[in-house]
């Protein structure tokens, strides 16, 4: 009975993953590709990307999309490594805001990703990709892919 009502649960939640928002649609993209892989990894059905400024879709948008969608609980989690003023106020603003127009709703802010122990074992394998590349010992990242990003320099003298 229990997985039924949990399956129930999942079915009416949404999930918001925010991050800043760009002037560059190459990072805009970047948010798509981290929330398809989210959607496609975990047992939400619903999951929309927003970001906070400066490109659509807005907390706003992303919050109308997920209640077309069956929502009723929000989560809305800021894609983002440490929290700050964003974290703290602009982004509980823009949520609470979103959630005025949709009054049979109910949503909450995750914290942002930072703070959590796994944060050292990415950080410790970003170096690692990086530090093979630039030994021309494994291909680029997809992050780097055809750019020189992961190349050793020399300082200049």
């Amino acid at each position: 009975m229990s997985d039924v009502v949990e399956n129930d649960a999942i079915k009416t939640l949404g999930i918001i993953i925010v991050d800043h928002g760009s002037r560059r649609e190459e990072s805009n993209q970047t948010l798509l590709q981290i929330v398809n892989s989210f959607r496609d990894s975990s047992p939400y059905a619903i999951v929309e990307p927003a970001h906070m400024e400066l490109a659509e879709p807005s907390i706003a948008t992303a919050y109308g999309k997920c209640v077309r969608q069956g929502a009723v609980e929000i989560v809305i989690h800021p894609f983002f490594l440490l929290p700050g003023r964003h974290w703290d106020a602009d982004i509980p603003q823009l949520a609470a805001t979103a959630a005025a127009q949709h009054p049979q709703t109910s949503y909450l802010v995750t914290a942002p990703l930072g703070t959590h122990p796994l944060m050292a074992e990415v950080i410790a394998e970003r170096i690692a990709e990086c530090l093979g590349h630039g030994r021309g010992e494994t291909p680029d990242c997809p992050l780097c892919e055809n750019t020189d990003k992961c190349t050793f320099r020399q300082a200049a003298t």
